[in-house]
């Protein structure tokens, strides 16, 4: 394993013994994965972490620098792999599809990354990430600096055109109620911020001294307490869904030099 994958491997194990309860797959979502990998026989997950989003009844290698992350899968007939994506242990095209879920950004050389993905796949390619280019939504307003993190470490979408060439560029909504707490999994829920077993299992708020977090939780709190928060997102809380910034980048055929 190279250095940033023994990194972010001591990053997972402090803090993802969470993950299995907290990031469970959310059934909408997973929905428009499926779509975006098609029927598959065999799959790469790289950044596996607890298994979320493995298609059933497919022969899945799963790829995650973490032993914590690991022991958590549910999933027990996975081929794991504990390493990272530089470069896969996989020869060409082994695989019907390559997915990767809310984990680019820990990648030290993201486009060779997503290349190696490409590479092992016979067919297509599946990354979920987020848009540094989308807007903001309440959240920074009481974690500012923890966006403008966010903002330096994700893929924009040149990024993936640089990898593959020619992509999908699709939005994923974040449904209301999403059961994968994931970093926007809680817009409509905030009360959610407020609790450190939550905020355990959000890789950015690791990202940040305590005192900032500390701070930012404080300000939210009051805000709810006097209805401050509700009057400035009563429009944003009659919303079903809300397009947080979250994508699924989809590579069918790889058309890169």
């Amino acid at each position: 394993m190279d250095e940033e994958g023994r990194r972010v491997s001591e990053l997972y194990d402090a803090i993802g013994s969470g993950y299995a309860l907290q990031r469970r797959s959310d059934s909408r979502i997973a929905a428009q994965i499926r779509n975006a990998l098609g029927p598959v026989c065999s799959l790469v997950n790289v950044g596996a972490g607890a298994g979320s989003y493995e298609p059933s009844g497919c022969r899945v290698f799963a790829v995650e620098p973490s032993q914590t992350m690991l022991e958590q899968r549910l999933d027990r007939r996975a081929s794991a792999i504990r390493g990272s994506c530089s470069p896969l242990p996989l020869r060409n095209d082994c695989v019907d599809a390559a997915l990767a879920v809310l984990t680019v950004h820990h990648w030290p050389d993201r486009i060779a990354g997503l290349r190696e993905l490409r590479r092992v796949s016979r067919g297509p390619v599946v990354v979920m990430s987020w848009d540094p280019d989308a807007a903001d939504f309440w959240l920074s307003d009481y974690f500012p600096r923890l966006i403008e993190i966010d903002r330096q470490i994700f893929p924009r979408r040149n990024e993936f055109e640089a990898a593959w060439g020619k992509l999908d560029w699709q939005v994923v909504p974040v449904p209301a109620d999403c059961s994968d707490g994931f970093f926007a999994a809680y817009w409509a829920r905030p009360k959610a911020y407020l609790d450190a077993r939550f905020r355990a299992a959000m890789s950015s708020f690791a990202k940040l001294e305590q005192d900032e977090v500390e701070a930012g939780v404080t300000a939210l709190a009051q805000d709810l307490r006097s209805g401050a928060w509700q009057e400035r997102n009563q429009g944003l809380l009659r919303s079903e869904a809300l397009d947080a910034g979250y994508r699924l980048a989809v590579s069918r055929i790889s058309t890169a030099s």
